[in-house]
């Protein structure tokens, strides 16, 4: 399978994946850290990508959305965008909307929380 091929498939089988440098539970750059720092503190389940691990994905993901930075999240088969599109969602509103919209499990209060922390 190509690395396009891996990565549709990966998105299509995944209500929510991150690919990211590093994991859900140990980063590796300020980044991909913030944007999994907000789905684990919203409870949001998602597939971690390490596109350390795989030049191939590290490239091809950038190649596939078009969009020339890592991390990248997509909902639902959707590229939602990377790190400051995550944070500006967040904290609008917009991100809990997507998520409520698309059938994906969230803690609204943890969601209010980065609001509040952040007003």
């Amino acid at each position: 399978m190509s690395a396009q091929e891996t990565i549709q498939k990966t998105v299509d089988d995944n209500d929510v994946v991150l690919f990211m440098k590093g994991t859900s539970q140990m980063p590796q750059c300020g980044f991909s850290s913030k944007v999994a720092g907000i789905l684990n503190f919203m409870g949001v389940e998602y597939l971690d990508v390490n596109v350390l691990a795989d030049q191939e994905i590290r490239q091809g993901i950038k190649d596939f959305s078009d969009w020339p930075t890592i991390p990248q999240l997509y909902v639902k088969g959707e590229f939602i965008g990377g790190c400051d599109i995550v944070i500006e969602m967040t904290l609008s509103g917009e991100l809990d909307q997507m998520l409520a919209d698309k059938g994906v499990a969230f803690d609204t209060e943890k969601a209010d929380q980065i609001r509040a922390a952040n007003a």
